[in-house]
């Protein structure tokens, strides 16, 4: 059957580089209602509707954020998504939290009905577990309804049930071992940070200069090790978020060589900055793990744990917060004048894929592969979603992130939608932008104007993790 005889399809995209986290090649796709229906020169696939000319682009898998915090204390359901549009991503994996006295699987269905009414981009749950142990009864009903990841802290001591105990992370990870889950955990000695912030503030080193030194490197590594080990007491996988230390690295790396699965995650501020912005941002910069030192050596050992691939994603752990809420870290950095926390967290969203693309592909000169892997196939593969989500395969949801190299500009916080006020990273220069997305065979962002509205965005029910793409990228 000649091309012109051929059922036709819905779209097809021609004239861009194909990438893929193994390869770059030169092809059309077709996509026939909301997947990709074939791959291949475009004088052989069959006629189509609409043509996208991506010529001088690159056509990636629709990128993904796999680590954000989504809610009532951040940017909301509307907010969060149509910034994350603008980027250039296509799907969403918050961390979301579940009310007082409400039970997984009632919290997973009142959040699946408020985002779908919102949300532009597709979407999943990861759920963040408190230190009660009558939540756990729900674990496994909450993963039948496409929830597979839960995310423990291993400090923040002083937020009510917020620091789990070695005992509830082994029965928590001996739950999501046996149904096929993933435990995501945020590692820091919360009993020595405690400590250290107490003795700081008898000692009135308050400043927001003072914040680094009581989260040093080694709280990291030894609550790595800690998850590490019980981990492997409970043949549960393990996912590390936001990896900040050279320290955390070294042993996530022995853990690998030993066949364990043990995954990690980094974020563009602990490749990108360092402790001196507290200097500058002062509580705006207080974030948790905090930024590390000036010296370089961790930043230089992240950025080659993602290049040789013992890190296998990167996200944006955006964790927005009102200026007011942060303001008051000025005077003093802990706590505010009635002793409540200042709070962690800062923007990272909307500045995700123009960095990564920016500071690794352009100036660290990457391979275009690298980002199709730690920011699409990897979290897809890790998160339960492959391969419908974060490939170019025939099969798969026609997610399509289209990049321009070209473009050349400069970062405002005036440009961004969230409500943070500020980005850490003001007057920086980047290069490209997102040209085009399509989600689902739809098109969502078309040169800097979106074409969908809040609601097209799907609840991705999730199964469990498939091993990430390991090894060097070049």
């Amino acid at each position: 059957m000649s091309p012109a005889t051929a059922p036709r399809v819905d779209t097809v995209v021609r004239g861009g580089r194909i990438v893929t986290a193994s390869d770059v090649f030169e092809a059309a796709v077709a996509i026939k209602g909301d997947k990709i229906a074939a791959i291949g020169p475009e004088e052989l696939l069959p006629p189509a509707d609409r043509v996208i000319d991506a010529g001088g682009r690159y056509v990636l898998p629709g990128l993904i954020d796999c680590h954000l915090h989504v809610g009532p204390e951040y940017d909301d359901w509307k907010t969060a998504p149509l910034a994350a549009a603008q980027t250039g991503l296509t799907t969403l994996l918050p961390f979301v939290v579940y009310d007082e006295g409400e039970t997984l699987p009632k919290a997973v269905a009142r959040l699946r009905e408020e985002a779908q009414a919102l949300s532009v981009l597709d979407f999943g749950f990861h759920f963040i577990l408190n230190h009660e142990p009558h939540i756990l009864s729900g674990l496994a009903e909450a993963f039948s309804m496409g929830v597979s990841s839960f995310k423990l802290f291993m400090t923040y001591k002083k937020r009510p049930k917020r620091m789990v105990s070695d005992e509830f992370i082994a029965k928590t990870m001996d739950i999501l071992g046996r149904l096929g889950g993933v435990c995501q955990l945020h590692c820091e000695n919360g009993d020595i940070l405690c400590y250290l912030e107490d003795k700081a503030i008898a000692a009135g080193r308050t400043a927001p200069v003072d914040f680094p030194a009581t989260c040093p490197d080694w709280t990291e590594e030894e609550a790595i090790n800690r998850a590490i080990l019980i981990g492997k007491l409970a043949e549960c996988p393990v996912y590390v978020v936001h990896l900040s230390t050279r320290l955390g690295l070294e042993r996530i790396k022995r853990a690998q060589s030993e066949g364990q699965r043990v995954w990690a995650e980094t974020c563009p501020q602990y490749l990108l900055l360092n402790e001196k912005e507290m200097e500058r941002l002062g509580p705006f910069a207080k974030i948790g793990p905090p930024l590390r030192s000036a010296d370089g050596l961790n930043q230089s050992a992240l950025w080659a744990g993602t290049e040789q691939g013992f890190v296998s994603t990167v996200a944006s752990d955006h964790s927005p917060r009102v200026p007011a809420a942060k303001e008051p870290g000025r005077k003093n950095i802990f706590v505010d004048a009635e002793g409540k926390p200042i709070p962690f967290g800062a923007p990272s969203l909307e500045t995700l894929t123009s960095l990564m693309w920016s500071e690794g592909v352009v100036n660290r000169a990457l391979p275009v592969t690298w980002m199709a892997r730690v920011m699409a196939e990897n979290p897809a593969r890790i998160f339960g979603l492959y391969p419908r989500k974060g490939v170019i395969r025939v099969g798969a949801d026609a997610d399509l992130t289209i990049w321009d190299p070209a473009p050349a500009w400069t970062i405002e916080q005036k440009q961004h939608l969230g409500i943070a006020g500020f980005t850490p990273y003001e007057g920086w220069l980047a290069r490209g932008k997102a040209w085009m997305t399509l989600l689902r065979g739809q098109v969502v962002l078309n040169q800097g104007t979106l074409e969908q509205k809040p609601g097209y965005g799907q609840f991705l029910a999730r199964g469990g993790p498939i091993a990430p793409l390991g090894g060097s990228v070049r």
